[in-house]
């Protein structure tokens, strides 16, 4: 089986085909660097992707999220669930931690914007 993709690590988009022969990548070409290389076979073999969204602060305003890491593919939407229930209180600083380790992943939910008390 092969896959294609399109690299999404630089803006050069290379055209990138992944030969998978019983669950294992067997070739990759198309890359023109090592990086492309490693996002496809990141991608056929453990898709991970980074969460941004937005959570609510306690007066009602929202205050922008994003994941400091790539989390599995898969757990996007139980991410954004433990977004969605997490209220946090104002003042917040940008890359301050508001969810610590979500869903036993390594990765935390850090605040990308600042947001005064008012």
């Amino acid at each position: 089986m092969t896959k294609n993709l399109t690299c999404i690590i630089c803006p050069q988009g290379c055209n990138i085909n992944v030969e998978i022969e019983n669950g294992e990548v067997v070739n990759v070409t198309g890359n023109t660097c090592k990086r492309g290389y490693d996002y496809a076979i990141s991608e056929v073999t453990n898709p991970v992707r980074t969460v941004t969204s937005t959570m609510k602060l306690e007066n009602g305003s929202m205050v922008g999220v994003k994941t400091d890491k790539p989390i599995p593919k898969e757990l996007i939407f139980k991410c954004m669930e433990e977004i969605n229930k997490t209220e946090v209180k104002a003042p917040v600083r940008i890359g301050q931690v508001l969810i610590e380790n979500v869903l036993e992943t390594g990765s935390n939910v850090v605040a990308t914007t600042n947001v005064d008390i008012k």
